[in-house]
């Protein structure tokens, strides 16, 4: 009798992770992917059954799920951000929220051909996002400007909101008389910003107090906060159903803005829980449709999808954003930006399945339109939004910028004269007095691994192309390489040459795992440090028709000068490597390492 269990939750960990592996090669949303995989294992070859796996457990087990998403949503989060885009944010989550719940609601309505409850709570779930789809294409596409933050804040905060708006428009529903669905749904809203926000604050405080004063060892530390997590989200669903999405979420960003404790390997664990969660819940939920649920889709699904993305979502965008900062262009790309994810899915699952069960008519019609929904907003969006970025002229199809990993001295000087030229640096380093260096040159900066996956949701990476990793530590430099090749393409990221063995010459490192090698062949850390201390400077020299390559080689010596980077007639930065060596042409802007000889090594060399 365990074969079955067995086999069923293997399969569904299996095409789970399989899909998100084939859409990392493929670079396609892996929700479709998951989606078609759970489909597939349900009921089309009937390997997994979920209400038979899980039983009564099963609801319970994807709220739990939901709750950790978010948390590590919340925690993705920087309050700092709202001093920019705060307004629109807000407007977003108000305005937005109550414009989008409106026009669902009428859509559903006249299209659906639902009653006027479930039309109400179906507009009340569509008024989420799906940050789980929105950030992986934001990392894609890099948009200039405000939209990164506007779009990740609007798309985390959505989620709870829209799931505990749902849960007061259903238990208004099972209310009869407007006085007592009235009643009911202020006591909900109460309950859930004073006790959910107290329970959430209650939460991150304690888990700072025993990480500042060190209550708990270093292999407890995630299972602790994933346990304080359960709590929360548990405590606060007692108070008010569906609350307690709105607790973990103000949990992680009130860890995440805190600036007592570190929390980044609580931020890591979550990154690689969050896809192993993602990955199931959608196998799960995909697989619980049935071919009598695709049946009931139909036109009236078609225009009701094509209503949400071509009227729906302008107007709420439109709307929010009178009298913002944001020009034309960028507010038709945050229209274009309303995926459906992983929240939408599970709330809708929850509700269609209580509401079939007491027999209220069309409701066994919510879970296959919703999943319609999910499926062509991630298409449409994700298809659409990289060519209507470029079309928009809202992201930079050629960044120039560079990404410098490691703040030491020589690093904050090749920022440093890249910044004065107009190029976008971000400096990236784990050391506090470095970065501190860095900052008093007013050179950006991140404190952090750059290695983390969460390092792409916090780096504004307008302008940014380009990797130097310039760390002492060759694995670390091969490392980012290959991770930042993914994001800036291969030709994009550089990094110093490895120590070659003093005993046979071999690097350290294979050619297949590492980027281009930075200025030459022997430009090893240990090379540039000792380059950087002998009475050389970084000088910038135009060639013109007058004063050439050879000129300033006749002028310093050959041997004196290091080319480092070239910029062209049309300001593209380029980097010099152990391959690539253009010789300067008239028109264009040399930048170097020259090291001026003293009077007595002259005298020595004519002599």
């Amino acid at each position: 009798m365990i074969e079955p269990f067995l086999i069923g939750i293997t399969a569904i960990i299996f095409l789970g992770i399989l899909a998100q592996w084939i859409s990392w090669r493929l670079k396609i949303p892996s929700i479709l992917l998951l989606l078609i995989f759970g489909f597939l294992s349900g009921p089309v070859f009937n390997v997994v059954k979920p209400d038979f796996l899980f039983g009564n457990l099963f609801f319970p087990l994807v709220s739990f799920s939901v709750a950790v998403i978010l948390f590590e949503g919340g925690m993705t989060l920087n309050i700092s951000e709202l001093k920019i885009v705060g307004n629109v944010v807000r407007n977003l989550i108000t305005i937005g929220i109550i414009i989008t719940w409106f026009t669902v609601t009428v859509a559903s309505y006249f299209l659906l051909d639902l009653n006027l409850s479930l039309s109400l709570l179906f507009g009340a779930i569509l008024v989420v996002t799906g940050p789980t789809v929105i950030l992986p294409l934001l990392r894609e596409i890099r948009p200039k400007g405000q939209l990164n933050s506007i779009l990740k804040w609007e798309g985390i905060l959505n989620d709870p909101i829209g799931a505990i708006l749902a849960v007061l428009v259903f238990e208004a529903i099972l209310e009869t008389g407007i006085g007592a669905a009235t009643a009911v749904t202020i006591q909900g809203i109460l309950r859930t910003i004073i006790l959910g926000s107290l329970i959430g604050l209650a939460g991150a405080y304690i888990i700072v107090l025993m990480l500042r004063y060190r209550l708990m060892p270093d292999f407890l530390r995630n299972p602790i906060t994933l346990m304080m997590v359960f709590c929360v989200f548990a405590a606060s669903n007692l108070i008010q159903a569906e609350s307690g999405l709105f607790s973990v979420t103000l949990m992680g960003i009130v860890l995440a803005s805190q600036k007592k404790v570190n929390v980044r390997h609580i931020l890591e664990f979550k990154e690689n829980l969050r896809v192993l969660l993602i990955s199931v819940l959608f196998i799960i939920l995909a697989a619980r449709l049935t071919f009598d649920d695709l049946r009931m889709l139909g036109t009236s699904s078609v225009l009701f999808l094509a209503a949400l993305i071509l009227l729906i979502r302008p107007a709420a965008v439109m709307l929010s954003t009178l009298g913002s900062s944001l020009n034309f262009r960028e507010r038709i790309f945050l229209a274009w930006m309303a995926p459906r994810g992983i929240v939408a899915a599970a709330v809708t699952s929850l509700f269609a399945y209580e509401l079939t069960s007491k027999g209220i008519a069309g409701a066994d019609l919510l879970v296959p339109v919703m999943f319609f929904v999910i499926i062509g907003t991630i298409t449409i969006y994700g298809l659409g939004a990289k060519p209507l970025s470029r079309w928009l002229n809202i992201a930079d199809p050629n960044p120039q910028g560079c990404l410098i990993l490691g703040a030491h001295d020589c690093g904050r000087t090749i920022g440093k004269v890249l910044q004065e030229h107009g190029y976008s640096v971000i400096m990236v380093d784990t050391n506090w007095s470095n970065l501190s260096k860095a900052r008093m040159q007013n050179l950006p900066t991140y404190y952090g691994s750059i290695l983390s996956e969460h390092i792409l949701d916090e780096l504004n990476l307008d302008g940014i192309g380009r990797l130097l990793a310039l760390t002492p530590n060759t694995e670390v430099n091969s490392l980012a390489a290959l991770y930042f090749s993914k994001l800036f393409g291969s030709n994009e990221v550089y990094q110093l040459a490895t120590e070659k063995s003093k005993k046979n010459g071999i690097q350290s490192v294979s050619k297949e795992l590492r980027g281009h090698i930075l200025f030459g062949e022997n430009f090893s850390y240990s090379y540039l440090i000792d380059k950087f201390g002998k009475n050389s400077s970084i000088k910038t020299t135009p060639i013109t028709d007058n004063y050439s390559f050879d000129d300033l080689k006749q002028q310093y010596g050959a041997d004196n000068i290091i080319p480092l980077f070239l910029i062209d007639e049309n300001d593209d930065l380029i980097i010099y490597t152990d391959v690539t060596r253009p010789a300067p042409k008239p028109g264009q802007i040399l930048i170097s390492l020259i090291t001026e000889e003293s009077i007595s090594d002259k005298k020595n060399k004519e002599q």
